[in-house]
């Protein structure tokens, strides 16, 4: 039996208009959680799925204190 835990996803929309919102680019973004622009990208395109600590600095960041407000959780089957 395979464990089918959901997976933590960012939502893209609620990033992008946040650091449009606060006049940040990704790259200013990046450096304020301490992670490559390039690991920042794979978060929010879907690649990658942040950790727990990682879910709180992207929170802290984007002046976004609700968990439902910037991540979806998705079916480890999607």
């Amino acid at each position: 039996m395979t464990d089918k835990r959901p997976i933590v996803k960012v939502n893209r929309r609620v990033v992008w208009d946040r650091l449009a919102r606060l006049n940040i680019t990704q790259n200013d973004m990046a450096r304020r959680v301490g992670i490559s622009s390039a690991y920042l990208s794979r978060l929010i395109s879907g690649k990658r799925s942040p950790s727990p600590g990682m879910r709180v600095r992207l929170q802290q960041a984007l002046d976004c204190p609700a968990f439902e407000d910037l991540f979806i959780v998705v079916s480890a089957d999607e």
